[in-house]
């Protein structure tokens, strides 16, 4: 309709009104959104009926369409994309769902400015902000040329900095390209519905590229994203998952980076389990088992909300609560080579620690590592880099740093995890074992290429092993206390109530607030 086209009277506008709104509503018709239905895929509105608290979604831009061509006016409903406000459980969100049925929620001129609206209201005002992304990227033709390009893109030079004023959360739903895929990228969580493909640009395109046919699940499925880049935080088989996680992530965190993240209910039965730990904890040292365990009988019952379980996964990371606070648990993973961390690990737990500082959750380490991975691979991967990036994080934190030595700390790693001054506190299970590497293996360094008998290696066994216990440890001072493996949830809880930020009312400096989301 053209504007000359309105009725003159406030009842026939109102009336066009609601008949505009109604037309927005139906989104790519009727035919379309069936298909989903039939496929059992959510649709933009949909998504966001499930996230939000019911009734609560304040719509902005309903009526927005394409900006560019006038003919396309009437098939870009929304223009694609579906932005607003409501409520979690009651707390302010800002949310941009991806309307795949108009136009592949293709990015425009319009449903630019409605995302760069919600971006800024949710940081300016304190709030987290969520994508629920399926989008097939830039919209064509309207992107095209010099003036396409003028006009469309840079136009907002803050679009793509992350400062972590507030929590970001994105779930890739289907196929995410171009900014879709950028804005997930640049989250603080991640999650995936399995069958969805992030990647910068389409199968298509990269067949083009590099001429050779590109499988989507190849360019950016499920298990590209979740065990090879670590893109993707966690995999779910649903779009209901998907949003479900988002939710249960947003439980865990602050509004913004100016308050502490929410206290909630422990649970019945949270303080028994750490009782099972010895039993858990196997008696020689050279056995593996699923640190994922012992941290299930510390913190509060079933509160442990993993991150990137499939990558990196000689590390644990995740966030969970004791005594109803929320802290960060990174941990050492012995069933998974050994423990030994390489550089999917330290890139793992560097940006963990970078979101638990940037809004203040304390960090619990729990430590049983012989060490960082060594050899060629790793050296290709940048090894030493990475392990000083994951050392620059944690000297940076300002959030309380609590780390529990439960078996074997080596050489930089003992560092890297929280050894020394490195955290505020460190307490060391009597099963610890503290040393600059394995005794076995630096007995195998010293004696390398020299004509030495097993006696003779077994007495300079017996001096590398010298003073390796928690004795040596605790006796010097380099451990504050000892405590029994049952007794770890007592000790972390009152310690946590020691080392809270009170001069600041629980908020850090936020040094790492601006590290890069991917590195």
């Amino acid at each position: 309709m053209r504007h000359d086209e309105i009725p003159e009277t406030l009842d026939g506008r109102l009336k066009l009104l609601r008949e505009r709104e109604e037309v927005a509503r139906q989104m790519g018709g009727t035919e379309k959104l069936a298909r989903r239905e039939a496929a059992g895929v959510m649709n933009a509105r949909s998504r966001i009926d499930a996230l939000l608290d019911p009734g609560t979604f304040s719509e902005n831009g309903l009526l927005g369409v394409s900006a560019v061509f006038e003919e396309e006016r009437e098939k870009t409903p929304a223009d694609g994309k579906v932005a607003g406000f409501g409520l979690i459980k009651g707390r302010r969100v800002a949310v941009v769902s991806n309307d795949f049925t108009v136009k592949g929620a293709s990015s425009s001129t319009t449903n630019m400015k409605k995302i760069g609206h919600v971006k800024r209201t949710a940081t300016d005002r304190g709030f987290p902000l969520i994508f629920l992304g399926e989008s097939s990227g830039a919209r064509m033709p309207d992107n095209m040329g010099s003036e396409g390009m003028g006009t469309m893109l840079g136009n907002d030079p803050h679009q793509y900095v992350r400062e972590r004023d507030t929590p970001w959360a994105s779930a890739v739903l289907g196929q995410c390209f171009g900014s879709s895929a950028l804005y997930s990228c640049l989250a603080d969580f991640t999650v995936m519905r399995k069958g969805g493909i992030l990647a910068v640009a389409s199968p298509a395109l990269a067949s083009l590229a590099i001429g050779q046919n590109v499988e989507p699940e190849d360019l950016g499925g499920w298990k590209l994203l979740s065990e090879e880049t670590g893109l993707v935080d966690r995999v779910v088989e649903t779009d209901e998952e998907a949003i479900a996680e988002v939710r249960q992530f947003l439980s865990y965190m602050p509004s913004h980076n100016g308050e502490t993240p929410p206290i909630a209910a422990i649970p019945e039965g949270s303080d028994e389990a750490a009782e099972r730990i010895p039993q858990i904890l196997p008696d020689s040292r050279k056995r593996g088992y699923d640190v994922r365990k012992i941290i299930g009988c510390i913190v509060d019952r079933e509160s442990f909300f993993e991150f990137k379980p499939r990558f990196g996964r000689p590390a644990v990371t995740g966030l969970a609560r004791l005594d109803g606070n929320v802290v960060g648990m990174v941990a050492n993973n012995p069933i998974s080579k050994a423990g030994a961390l390489d550089v999917a690990s330290c890139e793992k737990i560097t940006s963990f620690l970078v979101m638990c500082d940037s809004f203040n959750i304390p960090i619990v380490m729990l430590v049983d590592t012989p060490g960082f991975v060594i050899g060629i691979e790793g050296e290709k991967k940048k090894a030493p880099g990475k392990i000083m990036n994951f050392m620059s994080a944690l000297q940076m934190c300002t959030v309380p740093k609590l780390s529990v030595i439960m078996r074997k700390s080596y050489g930089q790693a003992y560092l890297n995890m929280g050894g020394g001054r490195n955290s505020d506190s460190v307490a060391v299970w009597p099963t610890a074992e503290v040393s600059f590497m394995d005794p076995e293996y630096a007995t195998e360094v010293v004696t390398w290429g020299k004509d030495v008998d097993n006696e003779e290696k077994r007495v300079i066994r017996e001096e590398m092993e010298r003073n390796n216990t928690y004795l040596g440890i605790a006796e010097i001072f380099a451990a504050q206390t000892v405590i029994a493996p049952q007794d770890t949830r007592r000790y972390l809880i009152e310690e946590l109530k020691i080392q809270q930020l009170r001069r600041s009312g629980g908020i850090g400096r936020h040094r790492l607030a601006n590290w890069p989301t991917t590195f």
